[in-house]
């Protein structure tokens, strides 16, 4: 059903995959210029194949096996991203190029991987739920 509390969660994770990288900042560069999820590639592929995964999961509500695995698959997804931007802060050499001041768009992921948990806690609820009544019948 579209009005459980998991609908809510992973409508919070597409809107922060989908909307949210074009408002914050990943980091600045030394040189000063601003680097968004859209001047990165990977990144943006990334933050919009998470939202999509979202999206998908929130309409495959009738299958909670499928919805949770997308889940998974969504916050493997996202670590995958996370460590992207550790590796690109890391990797910097010097400050020449590299990542000089980090900004809130890199712990977008974190903030996504979250709701993630708590939208499989509460689908796994569900479930458990459906197969208590099950036993009943």
């Amino acid at each position: 059903m579209l009005q459980r509390i998991q609908t809510v969660y992973l409508l919070i994770v597409a809107i922060i995959s989908g909307g949210l990288i074009f408002a914050f900042n990943l980091w600045t560069t030394a040189e000063g210029t601003v680097v968004y999820a859209k001047d990165e590639v990977l990144a943006l592929g990334l933050f919009v194949g998470s939202a999509i995964l979202a999206i998908i999961s929130i309409f495959n509500f009738k299958n909670r096996k499928s919805q949770f695995m997308l889940g998974r698959l969504n916050m493997i997804l996202n670590l995958i991203l996370l460590g992207f931007f550790v590796y690109r802060i890391l990797n910097s050499p010097g400050e020449a190029n590299g990542v000089s001041e980090k900004g809130v768009g890199i712990f977008l992921p974190v903030i996504s991987i979250v709701f993630l948990v708590l939208s499989n806690r509460a689908i796994k609820k569900d479930e458990d739920l459906v197969k208590s009544v099950d036993r009943l019948r």
